[in-house]
């Protein structure tokens, strides 16, 4: 193309030395450019090699982090999962869905205006700066309709063994959940809450099972486990507002006259009030963060000793081999222990807001 083309560029009444110099210059041109052209699909070459290393970080917070579709597992170098329904609503444009998460092709396409960027959903064109509200069935979403469904069927399932084995001793998961609730009763409820402790026993073993209901199901690494529902802030975060509401409405007039008129010295006052106005709210902060902060560090720590198993197996398949030992064996440790913390978060998080609604009512005080 250049050698035909040179001739052209050049005036009929330019000498021809010239026109040999244009050829000779466009030769070199063309040259350059398939140098440059090797040198760049060499360097892509690499750049995809580079890509294709494992990424620890990438790894763990993809399975940590909340997604639009339930990943199953990778065949053929594709990866298999269940997509999720996508429900968007904008002010400027309406409601958009819902639609299927497949229509983004996991971030590779766009539709009705909207893509996928690192697992959350923007706006396709970079210079609509419009917001819009993503209320779509995400992950964990799903994960609490599983988690609920699965506690309905065996609760309801225990009710009615109850009315067929009325005055005998209780059977299969009857002895299960029985001395659970009787524990949670005896020694968590009724101790923090005092007189009246039945009226808030409902909501409180609601609580309790479903933070431990979802701390199993996380632990369990394929569907319908995995979702990472009590590590995700905002459902612990609705968690905790829940029971600061419920705090806040109970509360009679002494827990009040506690915060605002403490029975210390009136110098004190400038100190004290201010300190027990931040404890109200710092409570519920409290009980979001610890249920949220534990659950998370469990599952990194889990996925970081899988990791492990990668990283050296990238440096030395002998590496890969004695890093799969010691971090199976590590795994296996901590998936044990995570069964410990599913219960006792569960446990924790539903004493603290026993003793938050005993402190509302003052029956312990008083007591």
């Amino acid at each position: 193309m250049f050698f035909l083309s040179a001739p052209l560029w050049t005036s009929a009444n330019e000498p021809q030395t010239q026109q040999e110099e244009s050829v000779e210059s466009s030769h070199e041109d063309h040259h350059s450019d398939a140098v440059d052209s090797h040198s760049e699909e060499h360097a892509n070459a690499h750049g995809d090699q580079s890509s294709e290393e494992f990424n620890a970080g990438d790894m763990i917070m993809h399975h940590i982090s909340d997604a639009h579709d339930w990943h199953l597992w990778d065949w053929k170098g594709h990866a298999v999962s269940i997509p999720l329904p996508i429900i968007i609503y904008n002010a400027e444009r309406g409601l958009s869905g819902p639609f299927s998460s497949a229509k983004f092709e996991h971030g590779h396409a766009e539709y009705e205006g909207y893509k996928l960027e690192h697992g959350k959903v923007v706006n396709a064109d970079p210079n609509d700066h419009s917001s819009f509200y993503d209320i779509s069935i995400t992950k964990n979403v799903v994960g609490m309709f599983v988690s609920i469904i699965v506690l309905l069927l065996i609760l309801f399932s225990v009710r009615k063994l109850y009315g067929k084995r009325e005055g005998q001793a209780p059977k299969g998961i009857q002895s299960v959940l029985e001395p659970l609730i009787i524990f949670l009763r005896d020694e968590v409820v009724k101790p923090s809450i005092g007189k009246g402790y039945e009226r808030y026993m409902p909501l409180l073993l609601t609580i309790f099972f479903f933070i431990f209901a979802n701390n199993l199901l996380g632990l369990i690494p394929f569907f319908p486990g995995g979702a990472n529902v009590t590590g995700n802030i905002a459902v612990t975060v609705v968690l905790a507002v829940i029971v600061f509401i419920i705090t806040q409405v109970i509360a009679t007039k002494d827990y009040w006259k506690h915060i605002f008129l403490p029975d210390v010295p009136k110098a004190l006052y400038p100190i004290l009030i201010p300190i027990e106005i931040l404890g109200v709210f710092t409570k519920p902060i409290v009980l979001a963060l610890r249920l949220f902060a534990n659950i998370t560090a469990g599952h990194i720590i889990i996925l970081g000793f899988f990791s492990l198993i990668f990283i050296f197996g990238q440096m030395n398949s002998g590496g890969g081999l004695g890093a799969a030992v010691f971090s199976m064996a590590f795994s296996l440790f901590m998936s044990l222990l995570e069964l410990l913390v599913a219960f006792l978060q569960a446990y924790v998080f539903t004493l603290l807001s026993a003793l938050y609604f005993g402190m509302a009512l003052e029956k312990h005080h008083e007591h």
